[in-house]
């Protein structure tokens, strides 16, 4: 059992620890040690010099952490490089906790970093914090950044949508805001009369100016916007402004498209470099996007001693319910989310182009498994499979499938 135990509550500007030794008359935990604690390099460094002290009466430390990376990134650095010994508490696990105890209720600072410092003492089965590689943590910056500009993205679609539709529902109904050639149209012709103004010859040049495809991808959309232009000779109310907008917000997912090109090349040199990522890439439906996502999010695999345990943490085992004799499992409602998106989506790729996987699936819907249920447990598979790829340091290998009567 660890002698001296630090629990630290991260926030912005401040952080809280608190240290606690066993007491040699009642062997509970007792506090030696409760301040706040400046989020810069000096104030840690105070932190620093107190867990020393403390060392040299108590042994060596042990701090539990309930926030990774983001404001806990200096910290990290810092705890680590003085050779003190992290933890990761999860931020649910502290609050469930907190509310057990005496005045659960009251919430502070000081309360939560001891509550941090008694789950350390009292688990052995918290994540270890190791020290993140340079691109490791590119990885996860350049990936959380391309999850928000896809998000955005996302948002201003929906929005660009419901605008078109309200001024020209025929246009709407045939373009794809997600091409760049349709986006090109929608930054200069919105409404029906532009559209007919323009003719078929001054759109094609236009389109065609823009470099985004080819002539007959090119002449096909300028066939479709003509015929839903030639549907309607209704001005409706507030058209002029709706078009203004549409073209606005067509214009800015132009260069939303631009900017995710180049975070995604980024992510691409990050990958061309990362040892473990032209492994995962062997796995079939393990793209560039999902691998980077992967690894952001999974981070040094050696920190899940089996397949199960990666599999628990990426909430796609199934998870076990028992009260007296009931016994069975269900659905995990729980576990890392990224990681649990990564192999779903991973899975679902695979079933058009891995024919192992395509057979274990269909193996699923057999038994009775709905589609949700039977990719699930293909993620699940999958889980050992990638494990063993970088246990044993060897690409995927595709086997044919089991032929079963």
């Amino acid at each position: 059992m660890d002698t001296l135990v630090i629990g630290i509550d991260v926030a912005k500007e401040l952080h809280w620890a608190v240290a606690t030794v066993p007491d040699p008359h009642t062997g509970k935990a007792r506090t030696v040690l409760s301040r706040k604690v400046d989020n810069t390099p000096e104030g840690i460094s105070g932190l620093i010099d107190d867990i020393a002290e403390l060392e040299s009466r108590h042994g060596p430390a042990v701090a539990g952490i309930d926030i990774l990376g983001g404001i806990a990134r200096l910290l990290e650095c810092l705890l680590q490089a003085a050779g003190v010994r992290l933890v990761h508490v999860p931020g649910l696990a502290v609050k469930v906790n907190r509310r057990a105890t005496r005045g659960g209720e009251h919430k502070s600072d000081p309360r939560d970093a001891r509550v941090i410092a008694d789950l350390v003492r009292s688990r052995d089965d918290l994540r270890v914090v190791t020290p993140v590689s340079d691109d490791d943590a590119d990885l996860a910056l350049l990936v959380s950044r391309r999850r928000e500009l896809t998000e955005y993205q996302t948002n201003r679609i929906t929005r660009l949508r419901d605008l078109l539709c309200s001024v020209h529902p025929g246009l709407e109904r045939v373009v794809t805001p997600r091409n760049k050639l349709d986006l090109a149209l929608l930054a200069r012709y919105v409404t029906p009369a532009e559209i007919r103004r323009a003719g078929q010859r001054r759109l094609s040049t236009y389109l065609a100016g823009t470099g985004r495809h080819n002539g007959p991808l090119i002449e096909r959309l300028v066939t479709r916007a003509l015929d839903a232009a030639g549907r309607q000779h209704v001005v409706v109310p507030g058209q002029d402004v709706a078009a203004w907008l549409v073209k606005d917000l067509a214009a800015e997912l132009l260069g939303l498209r631009d900017k995710l090109a180049d975070v995604d090349a980024q992510i691409a040199q990050r990958l061309a470099r990362h040892p473990d990522a032209a492994l995962i890439q062997s796995l079939p439906g393990m793209g560039a996007t999902l691998t980077s996502e992967f690894l952001a999010a999974a981070g040094d695999i050696t920190r899940f001693a089996t397949p199960d345990q990666l599999a628990s943490a990426s909430g796609v085992a199934p998870a076990l319910q028992q009260s007296g004799k009931t016994r069975y499992l269900q659905r995990a409602t729980g576990g890392d989310r990224a990681l649990k998106r990564v192999f779903y989506q991973a899975a679902f790729c695979a079933l058009q182009r891995d024919p192992t996987s395509r057979a274990y699936y269909d193996r699923k819907r057999r038994e009775g498994k709905t589609h949700h249920q039977a990719v699930i447990a293909l993620a699940r598979r999958r889980v050992n499979v990638l494990y063993a790829i970088l246990r044993n340091r060897q690409p995927y290998e595709a086997r044919p499938p089991r032929v079963t009567a």
